[in-house]
């Protein structure tokens, strides 16, 4: 399935140009968009609240996502270095128009996956730190940490991770990737997310 994904941030601004680039890519590339998602919204909202992250869930190995250019998947570098990583590794090809980039199972595009993993282990690292310093502080406030005893449901594997979860979501993290950080299933992530109401 070829996907042509168009975002724009205000209804101020036209899908049309993007929509243009797009079809002037394929014409001479000789692909044929099947599906073309639009919508307007902005960069900075995280993907899980986009037709992105619809996208995303949806897409199979092989299947092939033109946007015209990376801005166009997120406003901050770690956020897009996100969304092609958990593309990249479930097999999906993107392409960007502007910058010419062919993202799949090439050379280039692993080393670029490798470039990518390590930013997001750097920044596992950070909220790892952050995490451990905020649980400190709560620590030394007399806040009682750890799973309620007796509790042995799934959802309680990530008792102690809800700050962790939180910043994460507000950072735009897309919940298959922050399920596959803390070493759950997707359904034990939304189980948990829903007997804490949140709705980051």
């Amino acid at each position: 399935m070829i996907y042509g994904y168009i975002r724009v941030s205000t209804d101020k601004q036209t899908v049309e140009n993007q929509r243009f680039e797009i079809n002037r890519f394929i014409k001479k590339s000789k692909l044929h968009v099947e599906s073309w998602i639009e919508e307007t919204i902005s960069g900075t909202v995280a993907p899980n609240k986009r037709n992105l992250g619809k996208l995303i869930s949806k897409t199979r190995k092989g299947d092939i996502i033109i946007c015209s250019e990376l801005s166009r998947l997120g406003r901050n570098m770690f956020m897009i270095m996100s969304i092609l990583n958990i593309l990249m590794e479930s097999g999906v090809i993107i392409y960007t128009v502007k910058e010419r980039y062919k993202l799949g199972e090439d050379l280039t595009s692993k080393v670029l996956a490798f470039a990518f993993s390590i930013s997001a282990e750097i920044e596992r690292s950070l909220i790892s730190q952050r995490t451990k310093e905020a649980l400190q502080r709560k620590k030394a406030e007399g806040v009682k940490l750890g799973r309620p005893k007796g509790k042995l449901n799934s959802h309680y594997k990530l008792s102690g991770c809800e700050y962790k979860i939180r910043m994460m979501l507000h950072e735009g993290y897309p919940k298959t990737l922050i399920s596959k950080q803390l070493n759950v299933s997707p359904s034990t992530l939304y189980l948990y997310l829903k007997k804490k109401n949140i709705h980051l």
